[in-house]
This record gives structure tokens, C-alpha cells and sequence, in this order.
């Protein structure tokens, strides 16, 4: 595998296992927060662990090799010998993932955390040091990676405190029908409103009607304001791969008028139901920094197999990336609506019957 496609930080994290500074324990003993699937796992012969990760397609692969999926927000205290941890690169998210790491480790226990460099290591290293004093550390894989010793003394205090870091809380904003949304530290475009997503909103037609489907859908923001400006509209349908942001959208939608069904869903992998109009901004990053334009072909060769028939795909992407060829395999006609400020958006509609 080149190292533009290795998981370095899930490689890193594994490497004291693998080397034989650390043993590798039992399955059931083992938490593993934010975990990935990848090579380093099957090779220190991890199955059966608990873990975390609200992330659908990292999910699905998790299960397939026998990890349990526990809730991130409930985790017993004090419970496992062993907590591993791959912190997010934002600030509160990250420290209140340290935490409750730190509160599920059972008395003797180790947490250990991996980072890679350019994502904040040292700082979530030194976030770490304040929760739990002492820490072994070692470099490797352009990553650091460290953990705690078995005579570790918590802060309590801190654990309780940086533990409701990343918690739901109310954002207002006058760009929101309403005027306030539910968000949280971590998911994408947390504490403002996404530029792309607001063109598209501004560009959408007040005619669209019937069933609309929301890909990408986030904490909500594009199915509010179809909501608010798409009157002839019957039931709304939003698939998000993110966990949080799915919860979220379900608050910020719990008083609409019509039907609204909210599903956890991979769109990449397809989806069942047939729409009268999908909008969309789709992610073009997976859990790296690195582009993948592939996942935006993907999301709109989902939307011209969900439409149905003369159905009208309304898009925005960077203008930079590469959608044409898949624009143009999956729909009648394609019309760029407006280009500005790195953005483009795009309506495609569906051959009629």
C-alpha cells in the first residue's frame, strides 16, 4: 500500500503493540475511541473489541471483522484495561473524547492516543499530560503517540469539565428560519453557516415539490430552508453518514409541518427510495484532508438512480472539482445556475420516460 493511501495515525497507534513495547489484551477488554479498520489491526490480531465511531462507512467496515459498536455519550466508567484513541483534529471534540477515554479505563489501565503531526499532535499530547500527568511517548510514522501509566492520577475535575466539551448546544443565527439550530463541536460547519450550502439555498427555486431527498445532509441546514422556502413540498428525507450530525438534524427538524425521516446511510453505497428533487452539497474528503472527488461522482451517480423520472438533481461543489463526466452519464440536461466565490451550482434533471 503507497503512503498516500496507509492510515499512518492507525499505524502509529499500533506500532507500541506490534514492537512488543505494549501487549495486546484479550478481546472484550479492549475500547477503541474513533476507531478505523486497517492492516495494523489485523496484525496485532484485534476482533471482537468495543468501539466507537460515528462515521457509517468506517462503521460498516468495523463490523465486519467483529467489533461491537457501543454509544460514545454512555460509557461505563472505570470498565477497560486497555482505551485507544485517534482525537479529531478539533479542539473540544478532542478533548472531550480524551476524557471520557479516561473515565471508561479500568484502575491500572493505559490510554493510549495516536496524532499525526500537522493535525495538532503536540497539543493533544500536552491535553492529554493535564488530565493524566505523566505520559510515555514515542514518534513514529509522522505521527506521535502516547499514553498513560498505570499509576496515572486523574483530574477529576478536568475529566468532568472536558468531558462536556463537544455537547450540543444551541447556535443562533439569523440565516436559520427561526433564527437558532442545534450543533456541537466537530461536525462539519459547526458554529457558522457552510458558504456553499447558503449559494445553494439562495439559488433553490420556490417550485420544487413532491418528495425531496437531502444527500450530504449535515446538521440540516439545506432541509430548513426547503422547508422554509419550497411551500408545495410533501416529506423530506436526509442521509448523512456522521452520526452527530444526523441527531442534530433530527432536533433542528423535530417541528416541521410535513414527514421528515432521517437515516444514517452511507450514500455512496446507493439508496432505495425515489425522489421528485434531491439537493445536495457533497463532502469531497473522507476522514483525511485529502480530496476525493470520488465520493462527489458517487453521491451524484446515488441521486440520478434515486430520481425519478424527469427529477431535478440541484448540486453545489468546489468549482475545481472534477463532476462533469458524472453529470453528464447521469442526466438529460445540465445547467450551471451561477459560479462565484469558488462554488458552482449545478441543476441536472432526469430523462422523462
Amino acid at each position: 500500500m503507497s503512503t498516500a493511501h496507509r492510515d499512518q495515525a492507525l499505524d502509529a497507534l499500533l506500532h507500541p503493540y506490534a514492537d512488543g513495547l505494549l501487549r495486546w489484551l484479550p478481546q472484550g477488554d479492549v475500547l477503541f475511541l474513533r476507531a478505523r479498520e486497517g492492516a495494523a489491526l489485523h496484525a496485532v490480531g484485534a476482533r471482537g473489541f468495543a468501539c466507537t465511531q460515528p462515521f457509517k462507512p468506517e462503521v460498516d467496515r468495523l463490523q465486519r471483522i467483529g467489533a461491537e459498536l457501543v454509544d460514545e455519550d454512555a460509557l461505563p466508567a472505570a470498565t477497560y484495561p486497555l482505551v485507544l484513541v485517534l482525537p479529531p483534529r478539533q479542539r473540544e471534540e478532542a478533548r472531550a473524547l480524551l476524557a471520557k477515554a479516561c473515565m471508561a479505563v479500568a484502575p491500572g489501565g493505559i490510554v493510549i492516543a495516536a496524532v499525526a503531526n500537522d493535525e495538532g499532535a503536540k497539543s493533544r499530547e500536552a491535553d492529554l499530560k493535564q488530565l493524566a500527568g505523566n505520559l510515555n511517548v514515542i514518534s513514529k510514522h509522522h505521527c506521535r503517540v502516547f499514553w498513560t501509566r498505570p499509576d496515572a492520577v486523574f483530574d477529576a475535575a478536568l475529566l468532568a469539565q472536558w468531558a462536556k466539551a463537544d455537547a450540543p448546544r444551541v447556535q443562533r443565527s439569523a440565516e436559520v428560519p427561526g433564527g437558532e439550530f442545534q450543533t456541537r463541536p466537530g461536525v462539519f460547519a459547526w458554529d457558522r453557516i457552510d458558504a456553499a450550502s447558503k449559494m445553494l439555498a439562495e439559488a433553490l427555486p420556490t417550485d420544487l415539490r413532491g418528495r425531496v431527498g437531502d444527500f450530504g445532509a449535515g446538521w440540516g441546514y439545506l432541509s430548513m430552508q426547503v422547508l422554509a422556502r419550497c411551500k408545495q413540498v410533501t416529506s423530506l428525507d436526509l442521509y448523512e453518514a456522521d452520526a452527530r450530525s444526523l441527531a442534530l438534524a433530527d432536533e433542528n427538524l423535530g417541528d416541521a409541518h410535513l414527514p421528515v425521516h432521517c437515516h444514517w446511510h452511507d450514500v455512496t453505497r446507493g439508496v432505495d427510495e425515489r425522489f421528485d428533487v434531491i439537493v445536495c452539497n457533497p463532502p469531497f474528503h473522507a476522514l483525511g484532508r485529502g480530496d476525493r472527488p470520488d465520493i462527489g461522482r458517487a453521491f451524484i451517480a446515488a441521486a440520478a438512480n434515486a430520481l425519478k423520472p424527469g427529477g431535478r438533481l440541484w448540486l453545489v461543489a468546489n468549482r475545481h472539482l472534477p463532476y462533469e463526466q458524472a453529470l453528464g452519464d447521469g442526466f438529460a440536461q445540465v445547467n450551471t445556475v451561477a459560479q462565484n466565490g469558488g462554488f458552482k451550482i449545478v441543476e441536472a434533471t432526469k430523462a422523462a420516460r
